[in-house]
């Protein structure tokens, strides 16, 4: 790797062997030095988390499935994709990365789900080491999420994460309270298709299903199914964007998860009820 090229650190959630993540890698071969430390496996749906129970093995990967090689460092890490992140940063690369992209995921994740997203917690964690971080997505069929299907086309995804990614390395200075941004790409999106700035819909999107058993001993995992109607969340949202205007949402994320309210005056309403049971409670005396 050369130190006058930025190194960008690539990972996912779908496992190493995804044909989304090494569309996002490619897009950025003649931008800088690429490292690749993805989980081994499927980690759909582990958001940023940190099991205990992870081993954080660490095995070179040097092929795609259809043994076509490529030069690019590659490692497949036994562990979530916020871990792999870690072990990205402080023992794989040789420098800071510039950039933290993880994706590009097979199924969009819009909405107030996007905690639930490994794909997204593993950007969080980058930007929580202080590295700009990209969280991409595509709208694919729901029987495709954890296929690692050949029929997807990421051409219009890599397209944008390059996009999106570059200008995250340019700029240096970004807004306050841009941590990460979530991008998600409409299924039938071109390179052309337009883009949006948007914020996270408070709808959600998948829903989670019964498991179908006789008894509760019985092995029962929960199920997910799509169920909202995109005509009837916020204009100005990821949601809208892309199941009803059908043009890539770009959603600015923050570190900071505390509500936008205004402190002062919930913490009046808070005292002030306080007060108000304390008097009633000496009446009562």
């Amino acid at each position: 790797m050369t130190a006058k090229r930025p190194l960008i650190l690539f990972t996912n959630d779908d496992g190493i062997a995804s044909p989304g993540l090494w569309a996002a890698a490619r897009a950025f071969a003649n931008l800088g030095d690429i490292l690749i430390a993805a989980p081994r496996e499927q980690q759909s749906g582990m958001g940023r988390s940190m099991p205990i129970a992870s081993e954080g093995r660490i095995h070179p990967y040097t092929a795609m499935p259809n043994g076509k090689n490529f030069a690019y460092t590659a490692y497949a890490v036994d562990g979530t994709p916020a871990q792999a992140v870690q072990h990205g940063v402080l023992e794989l690369a040789d420098r800071l990365p510039a950039l933290v992209v993880s994706g590009i995921n097979y199924g969009d994740n819009l909405g107030n789900g996007v905690t639930i997203s490994g794909t997204v917690g593993a950007a969080l964690e980058g930007a929580s080491l202080s590295i700009p971080s990209l969280a991409v997505s595509l709208q694919t069929p729901k029987d495709m999420h954890l296929s690692h299907s050949p029929d997807v086309d990421f051409t219009a995804a890599a397209h944008f994460t390059r996009l999106f990614g570059e200008w995250l390395i340019d700029n240096r200075y970004r807004p306050d309270d841009v941590d990460v941004l979530k991008i998600d790409v409409p299924w039938e999106a071109t390179a052309s298709t337009a883009w949006r700035v948007t914020r996270i819909s408070r709808r959600r999107v998948y829903w989670p299903t019964r498991p179908e058993r006789v008894v509760l001993s019985e092995m029962g995992k929960i199920g997910y199914h799509y169920d909202t109607d995109p005509a009837k969340a916020e204009p100005d949202s990821d949601v809208f964007a892309v199941l009803h205007d059908k043009v890539v949402s770009v959603t600015p994320m923050s570190l900071d998860l505390t509500s936008r309210t205004d402190l002062f005056r919930l913490w009046q309403i808070l005292a002030g009820e306080r007060k108000y049971v304390e008097d009633q409670e000496r009446e009562m005396v």
